[in-house]
């Protein structure tokens, strides 16, 4: 297991640098530049060029990345061309916020979902088509209208929950809670529906085996067949789509942290692609790419834990 380790975060190395020069030329691409978001339109040609010059914007774009790249193998991401505050810290600052939605939704969507997939595969019938209706229904719905009408409903028609914000743990665990949970519903919607039909697929599947018919001959109980042992066996099905789904929702946090004004990484990637703070950009790609990496690295080990039959090469 510690080779598995040591090749994928080997592994992540090219994957992050890769992304840092995709992300550098496509904000590269982004029309207007920091230069004139710092100088405004009413600023001068010269002090517009100064400016362009402190920032290297001067420069051909390799040069400009062979300075970012610089700063980035001594440790520094850079600074914020606008706040001023260290790359760094800004990330470290807004990344539990990030963290606490996205992995509250894909607790949500990995309970729920296995839950809805588990029960559609023992009792069948209209429950089958209600999940089928589901994973339609929450694959094709965008997670941002969805937040949207979270609020209209629970935070606007029926006052039960705040519209924005977020509270941290530390100041109150209530108001925590009462800050995530339409974010965590809207990004685990999607989740959802995803789980359940991989769920109940594979343990429809895994209910028809020889094996499963050996142990009901056997007088085992169902729900003994349908929990530990249909589901342990889909379980490497279930991970995989687990995993995915934290992705989604990571991506998804981009768009519903803006709906629900969350101060996370989301909220600053949007504000510094506005601003063309190219360091942030920098560096908010750099923290998603680390947090994919690192879950994908905990869903290849969880194969090998479900099913010893299964090796991570």
């Amino acid at each position: 297991m510690l080779s598995v380790i040591v090749r994928r975060l080997l592994f992540a190395i090219p994957v992050l640098f890769i992304t840092s020069i995709v992300t550098f030329i496509l904000q590269a691409l982004i029309p207007g530049d920091a230069a004139r978001t710092i100088v405004g339109t009413g600023g001068t040609p010269e002090a517009y060029e100064h400016v362009r010059e402190q920032l290297h914007l001067n420069l051909p774009l390799w040069q400009q990345y062979a300075i970012y790249i610089g700063g980035v193998f001594r440790g520094d991401l850079g600074t914020s061309l606008f706040t001023g505050e260290p790359v760094a810290q800004t990330i470290a600052q807004r990344l539990p916020v990030t963290l606490t939605v996205v992995i509250g939704a894909t607790l949500v969507a990995g309970l729920i979902g296995v839950l809805l997939g588990a029960a559609s595969a023992r009792f069948r019938g209209p429950l089958a088509k209600l999940v089928d209706v589901i994973s339609l229904a929450g694959s094709a719905l965008p997670n941002f209208w969805l937040g949207l009408v979270l609020v209209s409903t629970f935070s606007i028609a029926l006052p039960l929950l705040p519209a924005t914000g977020f509270v941290p743990f530390s100041d109150s665990p209530s108001g925590w809670l009462a800050s995530i949970v339409l974010p965590v519903v809207a990004l685990a919607v999607a989740g959802i529906a995803q789980i359940a039909k991989t769920a109940r697929d594979g343990i429809s599947d895994a209910l028809q085996r020889d094996y499963i018919r050996t142990l009901r001959a056997a007088k085992v109980s169902e729900g003994a067949l349908l929990w530990r042992h249909a589901l342990k066996n889909s379980g490497v099905s279930i991970v995989t789509v687990v995993g995915l789904g934290f992705v989604g929702a990571l991506a998804g946090s981009i768009f519903v942290e803006n709906v629900f004004a969350l101060p996370g990484l989301g909220a600053l990637v949007d504000t510094a692609t506005n601003q063309h703070d190219i360091p942030v950009i920098q560096g908010v790609a750099l923290a998603y790419a680390l947090i994919v990496i690192a879950v994908n690295l905990v869903v290849d080990l969880s194969y090998s834990l479900l099913n010893t039959k299964v090796r991570v090469r």
